[in-house]
């Protein structure tokens, strides 16, 4: 399986990449499958069902409102995030739906999206059936999709439940292990994103990869301007605050003082930021996933800005780096809440963060691996347990250690010889195991942990 940089960083809409885009994307390719297939004049009724993490919180996590978009054609990346709930709200008031957004049948929303919270699917834990119906009531075509993380999504004939539709491009460094990573910087004398960027112009100009990766970061920037901005409460029963706008004025008025931590509340700052905008629903990158998204803005935000000789083709590398070091934790264990936990979130995130800061402040390929190895290292076990199902508790704040998190590990590797106890490829097969032993609980179904002690208190 090939994966580009662009599989792991796309541009998308909050609150998550599993329960939010992987569901638009489903329902958009069901809908445009039958309109290809010349079916679609003759739907009457569609429904669908979410199974497992995708049923357990997915109101919370926006799935019901992704589905409904992706049936009316809009993709993550390009659906007006500032008009995407009154469109939803006609959707179930009106009570009609626009296929693809030419075709208007009628829709129930209790009898035609249906959200399972005991049920699951036997290949991964966010499940999806889409059905679709003529005139008659006979169903005309049947599709099941799983949302296995990042935003990737596979259908039913998909081998494994944590791989992506194969790409069998040829690349010329090809790579699936941290082991044969190093290696491969070894023999041909290279570091890993320059590795990373041999692979990536199989598909692009190095304009075309550098262009693309500055427009990741300008929405990166946007985003992180964007939580700045934005004032008042988060969507949903919790009334959590947006910090962002008023530490922002603090630390821009000087009003917390000298401080020789300052620079830490900095990087809160960015991270905080990134995920309130995400669990508003705003827009984010995917960086692997959704309830990551704020660390590898956040710990880039501190190369910018902290560190001296900051520069595009430093932004380019950092960026390069992280893909890297991500593809390794999507093909040997997994970036899915639902299937490992937080740890294969913001776990992931923080690896691939430590290891890119690592590389643009001269770190050797050694130490970038330890550097990501750190970063995960001490993440292993984290719960995904959100409270009420929202995308806000204990997300927000998680991102902003694990991106503080990231920027120690990297310091902690550049000052090293890159000799460790500890391979990186050992630390994600222990992720892996970690979350297999993992009571589902605590994997994105808000059943365990401070899911339901918070809401008991």
């Amino acid at each position: 399986m090939a994966l580009s940089v662009f599989d792991l960083y796309s541009i998308g809409i909050g609150p998550s990449s599993s329960h939010t885009v992987g569901p638009m994307r489903a329902a958009r390719t069901f809908v445009e499958g039958l309109r290809e297939d010349g079916e679609l004049a003759r739907v009457g009724r569609v429904k669908a069902e979410l199974f497992g993490s995708l049923g357990a919180t997915g109101h919370g996590h926006g799935s019901d409102k992704a589905v409904l978009l992706g049936m009316e054609g809009e993709a993550p990346e390009s659906v007006d995030t500032n008009t995407a709930d009154d469109r939803v709200a006609a959707i179930k008031g009106d009570r009609k739906v626009w296929l693809a957004g030419t075709h208007k049948i009628g829709f129930t929303p209790d009898k035609d999206l249906i959200m399972h919270r005991r049920k699951s699917l036997p290949t991964h834990p966010n499940g999806m059936t889409f059905h679709a119906f003529n005139g008659a009531g006979e169903l005309i075509r049947q599709r099941t999709y799983f949302s296995v993380g990042g935003g990737f999504v596979v259908d039913e004939t998909a081998t494994g439940a944590d791989r992506v539709v194969q790409d069998d491009t040829e690349l010329p460094l090809y790579f699936t292990t941290g082991a044969q990573l190093l290696e491969i910087c070894e023999r041909e004398q290279l570091t890993v994103s320059e590795v990373m960027l041999r692979n990536e112009r199989v598909w692009r100009s190095d304009k075309e990869i550098r262009d693309g990766l500055l427009e990741i970061w300008a929405v990166m920037v946007e985003c992180v301007n964007n939580g700045y901005r934005h004032e008042g409460t988060l969507p949903g029963g919790l009334k959590v605050p947006r910090r962002a706008p008023q530490l922002h004025r603090e630390l821009t008025q000087g009003s917390r003082g000298e401080d020789p931590l300052s620079v830490m509340d900095w990087v809160n700052l960015y991270a905080l930021a990134v995920n309130e905008e995400n669990a508003s629903g705003g827009r984010v990158v995917t960086a692997p996933t959704n309830g990551a998204a704020g660390i590898i803005p956040a710990v880039l935000h501190y190369y910018v800005h902290f560190v001296r000789g900051a520069d595009e083709a430093g932004i380019v590398k950092f960026l390069l780096t992280a893909a890297a070091i991500g593809i390794l934790f999507k093909e040997n264990a997994s970036i899915s809440g639902a299937e490992v936990g937080c740890q294969g979130e913001v776990g992931s995130a923080c690896a691939m963060a430590s290891g890119a800061l690592c590389e643009v402040m001269g770190g050797s390929p050694a130490q970038v691996e330890n550097a990501a190895e750190i970063g995960i290292e001490h993440n292993l076990g984290l719960t995904c347990d959100p409270v009420g199902g929202l995308v806000q508790i204990p997300c927000i704040e998680r991102n902003a250690i694990a991106s503080v998190k990231a920027i120690n590990a990297a310091r902690l590797a550049y000052g090293g010889s890159g000799v460790h106890t500890v391979s990186l490829d050992k630390a994600i097969k222990t992720m892996r195991d970690t979350g297999r032993d993992m009571s589902v609980k605590y994997k994105e179904t808000a059943r365990g942990g401070l899911a339901v002690n918070v809401i008991e208190c």
